[in-house]
């Protein structure tokens, strides 16, 4: 027994120290970008002179007129007409790519929520504000909707699982774990419009103008799914806690320590913040909801409706970002961490340099894309592959699946959801798009692959703050922990999520329920 159980971790070890080998000789993302640049230039130039070519029935954009036969071949990206066209359009190419502006806007208004300190205030306050027999599902929601703070709410989330835990005479181990689980594991999922949302659609949104796919692309695409996942991942992440972590790591009922909990509790002025940004966002919802509701309203189309089209949809991410610019100007005066108008943009500027790092990748990113399409690639690789797919005659759902386990073992090496979707979105969004799948279903099948694997990645940036987490609540008695400590107990969440969400996408494919405002499973 005693053997068969070392063969297995030595399996386990060997499994995972295998990821992080590949996944450490890896290029940073820019650099993988630029080597997919130049092998997309020589490809052209390769294929250009073999002739490849398909044919392929197009839509009219002229309503009533039929769809008529097309043929595209490969264009040589080393053209003198192409080359001059690309260096003309440098500065724009990269100016325009979709992704850019929505992030940036999305950081700007984000920026002032989290640097005034108001979405740590108000998961302090929520967690430890509920009943011990709740505590658990409390956390993993809060820790689910973190991703609101993009990366912070991964590492700050298990830091106070772990000290509520501990203020209630659990082993703290068990919260950290239940916290980075949520946080990471779910990490797409969100009551909220993230910034994530902002940034997948706008690459979303690039990759379907290669075949003129229809269907939305705004950042609401994936709303309706990914809140009911919220409460899904909730719910799964408190009975994989509880039913097996518990039983796995002992839960023995250690002395209470309050002097813990006192580390994080929410002050007195932190507390009059928050009600002043509750106030503001009633009215704020007010503000909104009358200019929506009434006939003839600002927010909705000449016709009356709000879907699925609308000056509402098209207005998103303008309502958003005053909902949190005024939000976090609310807390950051009710608070006083702003004391003066300055304070406002430079919190603003400090968001902003969250998303440096994004900006950097998306240059290299944003050329890749433009000669990718202009290479005529996307067309003939959504074309053959669509036909390939027809003719091994897998249904919507095996496809989807299939689709979903790609993207969770690419998640294991390249953790950078921007990145891989970067990579993945212009082949597989027209693909899909030729078989009838809206880019808002393959979008949100990313996103499932994207996020179940992330707490079993050895690459992940949350491993370091778990295994300090596990040095400081260790006991002399425990044995020692590692990597592969870390992982082997998230991977009963990792498996939980990928068959929970995997199925509720299939009930969702299966009575074809929208997935957004205005989107739809199906084009």
């Amino acid at each position: 027994m005693q053997q068969a159980e070392m063969r297995r971790k030595g399996i386990f070890e060997k499994f995972i120290r295998g990821i992080e080998y590949v996944g450490n000789k890896l290029p940073h993302p820019f650099w993988l970008f630029v080597i997919l640049i130049v092998v997309t230039v020589g490809a052209s130039w390769y294929f250009s002179k073999q002739g490849l070519s398909v044919a392929y029935m197009a839509a009219s954009t002229k309503a009533g007129e039929a769809s008529k036969e097309t043929v595209v071949t490969v264009v040589n990206l080393l053209e003198y007409d192409v080359i001059r066209k690309f260096l003309g359009g440098f500065v724009k190419n990269y100016m325009d790519f979709a992704p850019l502006g929505l992030v940036v806007v999305m950081m700007l208004g984000i920026g002032i929520v989290e640097q005034s300190g108001m979405i740590s205030a108000l998961m302090r306050k929520t967690i430890m504000g509920a009943p011990p027999y709740l505590i658990t599902a409390t956390l993993a929601f809060i820790g689910v909707n973190s991703n609101l703070a993009s990366n912070a709410g991964s590492i700050f989330t298990p830091i106070i699982g772990a000290a509520v835990f501990k203020a209630l005479g659990r082993n703290p181990i068990i919260g950290a774990v239940a916290g980075v689980a949520s946080a990471s594991g779910g990490f797409t999922a969100n009551l909220f419009v993230a910034g994530t949302d902002g940034l997948l659609a706008g690459i979303t949104q690039s990759a379907a103008k290669a075949m003129n796919i229809g269907g939305p692309t705004h950042p609401l695409i994936n709303w309706y799914f990914m809140a009911v996942a919220t409460f899904l991942i909730t719910i799964v992440t408190t009975v994989v806690t509880e039913r097996f972590i518990v039983k796995l790591l002992g839960d023995d009922k250690r002395e209470h320590d309050t002097g813990e909990l006192m580390k994080h509790a929410v002050t007195p002025s932190e507390n009059r913040g928050l009600f002043w940004a509750g106030m503001v966002t009633v009215v704020y919802i007010g503000f909104i909801l009358y200019h929506t509701i009434p006939e003839g309203a600002l927010f909705r189309a000449k016709d009356g409706s709000l879907l699925p089209n609308s000056p509402l949809l098209s207005s998103i991410m303008a309502i958003i970002f005053f909902f949190f610019f005024f939000v976090g100007i609310a807390y950051g005066y009710g608070s006083g961490c702003i004391k003066t108008s300055e304070d406002i943009p430079k919190m603003m500027q400090k968001g902003l340099a969250g998303s440096l790092s994004f900006l950097i990748v998306a240059f290299p990113a944003a050329y890749f894309i433009n000669l990718f399409d202009a290479s005529n690639f996307t067309i003939i690789i959504a074309s053959k592959g669509a036909a390939w797919l027809q003719k091994m005659n897998l249904g919507g759902i095996p496809l989807l699946l299939m689709f979903i386990l790609l993207c969770t073992c690419v998640n294991l090496f390249i953790t950078s959801g921007s990145a891989k979707w970067l990579i993945l979105a212009p082949i597989f969004v027209p693909m899909f798009g030729v078989l009838g799948f809206s880019p808002a279903l393959t979008q949100v099948a990313y996103r499932i692959g994207d996020s179940c694997t992330n707490i079993i990645s050895p690459l992940h940036y949350t491993v370091p703050v778990m295994l300090g987490l596990f040095e400081q609540y260790r006991k002399e008695s425990d044995s020692p922990v590692g990597i592969g400590t870390v992982l082997s107990l998230g991977m009963p969440y990792s498996v939980a999520f990928l068959v929970s969400f995997s199925g509720m996408l299939i009930v969702w494919y299966l009575f074809n329920l929208p997935l957004g405002p205005g989107a739809g499973v199906f084009l």
